[in-house]
């Protein structure tokens, strides 16, 4: 399967914290959650892949053309929503469609309006007048509308309510339909990323502790619970980690149906993806 994005042995020194060689790719048409805790290294990944930072070693490419070589080319590709850029405050969307008119070559100025019309955004309003959401929606609508094949999102979701979440999450899953597009999302609620996306990248402390389809965790990774007798009777090589509660040890599993096979103890309860980082994060080996 031909690869929209493909991140090698990216490696990035800070005083207090290294990306340290990470990989992983996502196939063209599909949408990867990108998960882990505030300073995991998501952030700092996706601006090694948008060129914002540049002194890092490893190999980036989108749609197979180095990021860095191909800049110019590349960047009328990308529709990008970062959590830590805006929008300066003076603006109008009326602003913001002129000056993207000259920006891109494929900007879509009746999908903008239209979708300024259907998020209620008012087009001669400052942006300072907006809400949180508001603003997000804004920024959301402006990466959509140059018809992009790769989507970068840091937390695009992040600010919106329940109802307008799933507004966007809709969006995006049409704009994947009707223009093969792909999309990288990083963001704190997974339960937006179990319905949508067909990829699941996790880092913490810099480094990817997996990159796999989500089916393949939801359906094939368990939590067994169980007690501390039953527990010691489980082979280390087993289990990925575990967590001791106040009553139960809770058990990270790969293959539950494997382990189900080899062991008649505890239940294995099917995993989550805020169980799967809990248990990551905080679980002993």
């Amino acid at each position: 399967m031909e690869n929209a994005l493909e991140v090698k042995n990216l490696h990035k020194e800070y005083a207090d914290f290294i990306l340290d060689d990470v990989s992983f790719s996502l196939p063209k048409g599909m949408i990867m959650g990108f998960i882990g805790e505030n300073g995991a290294g998501k952030t700092t990944t996706i601006k090694a892949i948008l060129n914002i930072i540049t002194s890092y070693t490893g190999e980036i490419k989108i749609f197979g053309l180095d990021n860095r070589e191909n800049e110019a080319q590349i960047k009328e590709e990308i529709g990008v929503v970062l959590d830590d850029i805006f929008f300066p405050e003076i603006l109008t969307p009326n602003d913001i469609n002129n000056s993207m008119q000259g920006i891109y070559k494929n900007w879509d100025a009746n999908m903008f309006y239209n979708y300024l019309k259907k998020f209620l955004l008012l087009p001669n309003k400052q942006i300072k007048t907006f809400s949180k959401g508001m603003r997000k929606k804004l920024e959301i609508i402006t990466a959509l509308a140059h018809h992009p094949k790769l989507l970068i999102l840091d937390e695009p979701t992040s600010g919106l309510d329940p109802v307008a979440r799933a507004e966007v999450i809709n969006m995006f899953q049409d704009i994947l339909e009707k223009d093969e597009c792909s999309i990288l999302l990083s963001s704190h609620i997974t339960t937006d990323l179990e319905h949508i996306a067909d990829y699941i990248t996790f880092i913490n402390k810099g480094k990817i502790l997996l990159s796999k389809t989500t089916n393949e965790l939801l359906d094939k990774y368990g939590i067994v619970k169980c007690g501390e007798a039953e527990f010691k009777k489980i082979a280390k090589k087993d289990y990925l980690k575990y967590r001791k509660t106040k009553y139960e040890y809770e058990v990270l599993v790969e293959d539950k149906k494997a382990f189900k096979a080899k062991y008649n103890i505890g239940l294995i309860d099917k995993i989550t993806l805020d169980d799967l980082m809990v248990i990551m994060i905080k679980g002993e080996e």
